[in-house]
């Protein structure tokens, strides 16, 4: 079985524009994300979903920099973009990342790989970020900016098929996650709860916050996981009060708004 994981990310941001190429530590932070999604032993191909406008022709260029795989789709409707990018590479499976989430841990995807083979949902999710935001859920959830999903082909053509809205289209998987009567959803939960730490990009007190904890841990080992950020910032509490502000400030609630 091909595992593919797709990382979207485009230039536009209303909050934060052309944040996914921000200079991390010499790199675009695209380039971290992809260099840390790589480490994963249990994918066989890490590429990018990027978007056909003229904006995006430098998230091309950095692909083509650094030799990381890319398709091009559409701006707005990323369930198509995501479609036609897991046609593109072949992927029977798929791992879904978004370009704003420069601590994601390569460990944590494989946990929730070989979950997701050892079970018979048909959808499962890192608890963190808007899927796991809705009231009913149960658990203890990771920090926000660890967040990554995984579902068969299959899957994903069937919301491609059957997805209207534009909240469905452009946030590609609320069409699965939504429907816990039609689709069978898991989720990888955390060991505590960590719903109080926000490790996402958004806005530039996230980025400053994230390019502290690189400045420390990323010259001693350039795969540092969750477990060396938690250790980190136990040792400086005040750190995680950057930008501590915005959690629950995502707008999460529209994902369960009936239609």
């Amino acid at each position: 079985m091909r595992t593919v994981a797709i990382i979207q990310a485009r230039m536009g941001s209303t909050r934060l524009p052309g944040k996914v190429l921000k200079n991390l530590l010499g790199k675009p932070m695209l380039v971290h994300i992809f260099n840390r999604v790589n480490q994963s032993k249990l994918v066989d191909q890490v590429v990018i979903a990027t978007s056909i406008n003229k904006e995006n022709n430098v998230i091309r260029a950095v692909c083509k920099e650094n030799n990381i795989s890319y398709f091009s789709g559409s701006e707005n409707n990323v369930l198509e973009r995501f479609f036609y990018t897991a046609c593109h590479f072949e992927a029977e499976q798929i791992i879904r990342i978004t370009a704003d989430c420069p601590l994601i841990d390569s460990d944590i995807i494989n946990k929730l790989i070989e979950r997701f083979n050892n079970s018979n949902y048909n959808f499962m999710g890192v608890a963190a970020g808007a899927g796991a935001s809705n009231s009913d859920f149960k658990g203890n959830r990771y920090p926000q900016g660890l967040d990554a999903e995984i579902f068969m082909f299959d899957i994903l053509k069937k919301a491609y098929k059957e997805a209207t809205s534009d909240r469905d289209k452009e946030h590609v998987t609320p069409y699965i996650w939504t429907k816990p009567s039609v689709f069978k959803i898991g989720q990888l939960k955390a060991e505590k709860d960590y719903s109080e730490m926000r490790w996402v990009i958004d806005n530039p007190e996230d980025f400053d916050f994230i390019e502290q904890i690189y400045k420390k841990l990323y010259p001693k080992n350039p795969n540092f996981g969750m477990k060396e950020i938690l250790n980190f910032l136990e040792s400086n509490k005040t750190l995680q009060n950057m930008n501590k502000k915005f959690i629950g400030k995502e707008g999460h609630e529209q994902f369960w708004k009936k239609e």
